[in-house]
């Protein structure tokens, strides 16, 4: 039973939803938008509807105060260099012709101007733009899309609330901007970044706030008392501002720690804390004496995965709660952006598991449960507790959970199973005398593009209207150009290009058992990109060879060494929606030992060179440092257990993109690949003097091309990055290579870029041999 007070003050909030509508009528418009073939004012009225969409769907499942401002075209920390004015100069011309046009070209880049760096968002798989800062850097408010999002929801007869990134998150996950010092730290620039956000609260007040979030996801990483202090200087400035509304500080993905005692002082009306990951924020906020006084926001319903909430368990949490702040509103852990729409829309999942699961729609209505059984009491939702009762039941004693055979193979796993049988030195000299590549050797990452073709291929073998004879027809066909390109531009280690994958984990998702597929879990990775995760339910195993076929097929067609192309188990975990009934390393090592079949079973077929492509080793590492060597301990078990048990000459590449490296280059070590490439383009080569800093003694490929924008950079353009490269890595051991897959791109762009790429790595190598 909860008191009159509690049921006085418990509602239900979220901190964002899913952009791309239910159809992803957002991707297909802003496309269309890149493309001519839809107006700007047709991209924005396609947004406002999907903006009124969410709102009433959120509100009609009961939520009391909806979000705004976390929509957008494309990344909402690109939105806060808007709001705050902090446009780097090559952009600005082009801003001030065409806000929207120019809006874009940071995200994407032009053929005459580079974009803004891109990385992962925290510990997720969802990229943001990194603001580009120097001592020079002028910020003007600029409030005109946060005002009006707020006004729309107003119109609608919704209490609203704005969320917009903190500025003290906005700092921290800022870079110098190039040419600049390189030392420079954008903290710096707080003093004269707190008057712009200033300003906008004003508006928004003016507007009709009365509450506006502001996100400090970074103070649940490992903070400096220096940093500690801004923030500390940050929220006592703008709680004491006479025009604005109430502030609500929010954090989520990890505990705040010190940065807790410090917010929990601060003249702010509410803080939003997430309580799903441990009793840590728990335990802290009642040894701080709780929020007297304060509006508590309850981060209980998990926002980053898809499992059906413990209701029992979050009740528990929230009645604890209850004593600790003046009001304890309920909310899901963080923004609902990162987990798919509805179920409701999965009907080839078996309606027994499909209840196991929540999506954004199924979390909205767990939240407004839970706020309805904090305020009115269990009774109140009996037959909700009762439903949930028996589905987290359904799971736990599903045999689908459990294998014995995976579980007792694991278990027989040794040391000696995750090394290779010879060092580094001794399997590099066996590969070179037995793949005879050129100095400066050139490579893809993988995929080539998928092409509507492709598409609509796969679309007509779904629907029936072609048969499997005829697919693989097309398949084969596809492979077949693809390879004739590489050998007449001149690259030296070739790929099949992918063209039978949907996607680089769904893949092998949909070959392995213990997982599950959806048809509409899309999710946003970046800007129009969006992934459907599988769902990792059970024990994993390999029932058959899952690349092998199209592997050798197309090395069949050459006499140059063919890539095979897995997928990673961390980035297998990662990229999927994983169990949460048992460690993630034993899940881990279950993917490896699946994966480890398959790396022999290529190797058995004549594949020279295998590449188990590891992007989400560096996402994945926990954001407190105290979590982070237990979690790369069993990571780089997993990679080195996967391929481990090869032959010396058998060269084993991995590869990792749009991360930060720096400090994951030990653990990069610690895989024992023979040839490393990573994304360095936008970053101008940072990972290159990472790598020598550290000492790193292996191969690798620092990206000369950014395939995340459609520029076609020209053959010096290219060399310039491939000289700062080789002022970090000697040319004995420096590969060339596009920054990451080419399933993005379309095939003109591809191929004038592939032929600079190559047309750089032999003027370089040109100049090395003359020198």
């Amino acid at each position: 039973m909860t008191t009159k007070s509690a049921a006085a003050a418990a509602r239900a909030t979220v901190y964002g939803y899913p952009r791309q509508g239910q159809n992803r009528e957002l991707k297909q418009a802003v496309e269309g938008y890149w493309k001519g073939r839809v107006t700007a004012d047709a991209l924005r009225a396609t947004a406002a509807e999907l903006r009124r969409t969410n709102w009433r769907q959120l509100a009609d499942a009961g939520i009391d105060e909806v979000p705004t401002g976390d929509f957008s075209y494309y990344d909402h920390v690109l939105d806060t260099t808007v709001m705050v004015g902090a446009i780097p100069e090559r952009h600005r011309s082009a801003v001030a012709d065409d806000a929207l046009g120019g809006y874009f070209a940071m995200a994407r880049g032009t053929q005459e101007v580079a974009p803004l760096e891109m990385t992962k968002w925290f510990d997720t798989n969802y990229h943001y733009l990194v603001p580009e800062l120097s001592p020079d850097t002028a910020f003007t408010a600029d409030s005109a899309k946060q005002v009006d999002e707020l006004r729309e929801a107003l119109a609608l007869g919704l209490t609203a609330r704005p969320v917009l990134v903190g500025p003290v998150t906005y700092l921290l996950l800022a870079k110098p901007a190039p040419g600049g010092p390189a030392d420079f730290d954008p903290l710096t620039l707080l003093d004269r970044l707190l008057p712009v956000y200033a300003e906008v609260l004003a508006d928004l007040r003016a507007a009709g706030a009365e509450w506006v979030q502001l996100d400090e996801p970074a103070l649940v990483q490992d903070r400096t008392a220096a940093e500690l202090n801004a923030a500390e200087r940050a929220y006592r400035d703008l709680g004491t501002l006479a025009d604005r509304p109430k502030l609500l500080v929010a954090s989520y993905f990890d505990r705040l720690g010190d940065a807790l005692p410090m917010l929990a002082k601060a003249p702010v009306e509410g803080l939003a804390l997430d309580f799903t990951g441990s009793a840590a924020n728990l335990d802290a906020l009642a040894a701080v004496g709780g929020l007297p006084g304060k509006r508590l926001v309850a981060g209980v319903v998990n926002g980053r995965n898809i499992w059906v909430n413990d209701l029992v368990r979050s009740l528990s949490t929230l009645g604890t709660l209850l004593g600790l702040a003046d009001r304890v509103d309920v909310s899901a852990s963080c923004s609902l952006l990162h987990v798919p729409l509805d179920t409701a829309a999965e009907r080839d999942i078996e309606p027994q598991i499909l209840r196991w699961l929540a999506f954004a729609r199924q979390k909205t209505a767990e939240v407004v449960t839970l706020a309805r059984g904090l305020a009115q009491g269990t009774d109140a939702i009996a037959a909700d507790l009762a439903a949930n009762r028996a589905d987290l039941a359904s799971r736990a004693n599903s045999p689908i959970t459990r294998d014995p055979a995976v579980r007792a193979r694991a278990a027989a796993v040794s040391g000696a199973d995750a090394r290779r049988s010879q060092p580094y030195a001794e399997r590099a000299a066996a590969q070179r005398s037995h793949l005879r590549l050129p100095l400066l050797p050139t490579t893809t990452i993988g995929s080539f593009p998928q092409t509507g073709e492709l598409r609509t291929a796969r679309a007509d073998l779904r629907a029936g209207r072609i048969d499997t004879a005829g697919y693989e027809e097309r398949i084969r066909a596809e492979i077949q150009e693809v390879i004739s390109f590489q050998e007449q531009t001149g690259l030296d280690v070739l790929v099949h290009g992918e063209p039978e994958r949907n996607d680089m984990v769904q893949y092998f998702a949909e070959q392995l058992t213990g997982y599950l597929a959806t048809r509409h879990g899309w999710v946003q990775s970046y800007g129009t990109r969006y992934v459907r995760p599988p769902i990792l339910a059970g024990d994993i195993s390999r029932p058959d060879p899952m690349t092998v076929r199209w592997t050798t097929y197309a090395q069949s067609l050459t006499g140059r060494p063919v890539k095979g192309m897995l997928t990673g188990p961390v980035t297998m975990l990662a990229w999927s929606f994983v169990r949460d009934d048992q460690p993630l390393g034993d899940t881990a090592r279950q993917v490896a030992l699946a994966l480890r079949e398959e790396v022999n079973d290529l190797e058995a077929a004549g594949t020279s060179v295998i590449q188990v492509d590891e992007p989400a080793l560096r996402e994945t590492l926990p954001l407190r440092t105290a979590d982070r060597a237990g979690y790369l301990a069993w990571a780089t078990e997993a990679f080195r257990l996967t391929t481990s048990g090869v032959r010396p000459q058998t060269q084993i590449h991995t590869h990792m993109c749009y991360a930060e490296f720096g400090d994951i280059v030990r653990a990069i070590d610690d895989l024992d690949a023979d040839v490393i490439s990573l994304e360095a383009a936008r970053s101008q080569m940072q990972v290159a003097r990472e790598l020598a800093v550290h000492g790193y003694p292996r191969e690798a490929g620092p990206g000369v091309w950014d395939i995340h924008s459609p520029r076609v950079p020209g053959a010096e353009e290219m060399a310039d990055l491939l000289c700062d490269g080789l002022k970090a890595i000697p040319a004995e051991r420096l590969w060339v290579n596009p920054d990451c897959g080419l399933k993005t791109r379309a095939w003109p762009e591809t191929r004038a870029s592939l032929e600079h790429l190559v047309a750089a790595a032999r003027a370089v190598r040109d100049e090395l041999c003359r020198s």
